[in-house]
C-alpha cells in the first residue's frame, strides 16, 4: 500500500516536468494568427531575451521556459501601451 501511494505521488509530481513546451516559432507563429484576425495591418513581432525587453506592456508571450518574451509593437504609430486603458476622470472638487 505505502509503495503505491508513493508511486502515485511520484508519478503525479513528475507529471508537468514531462508536459511538452511549445517552441518560441510556433507560440509567435499563433500569437501571429490572432494578430492578423483582429485586423491589425502592420505589427512586428519579435522574440527576444528576457534581459532585452525595455518596455514589459509589449510582452504578448514567454517562451523557452520563461528565457525568452515575444513583444508585439504595431507599426501604424499606436502603441499598445498607448490604448491600454483611458485615464481616470478627475474627482469633483468641493466649492
Amino acid at each position: 500500500m505505502n509503495r503505491s501511494c508513493l508511486a502515485l505521488s511520484l508519478c503525479l509530481l513528475s507529471a508537468p516536468l514531462l508536459a511538452a513546451t511549445k517552441s518560441c516559432e510556433k507560440l509567435k507563429e499563433e500569437i501571429e494568427v490572432k494578430v492578423q484576425a483582429a485586423g491589425v495591418a502592420s505589427y512586428t513581432l519579435e522574440i527576444v531575451p528576457n534581459a532585452d525587453v525595455t518596455d514589459r506592456n509589449l510582452v504578448v508571450g514567454s517562451c523557452a521556459g520563461g528565457s525568452k518574451k515575444i513583444i508585439y509593437q504595431r507599426n501604424d504609430g499606436v502603441r499598445r501601451s498607448d490604448t491600454a486603458a483611458p485615464a481616470p476622470a478627475p474627482k469633483p472638487t468641493k466649492d
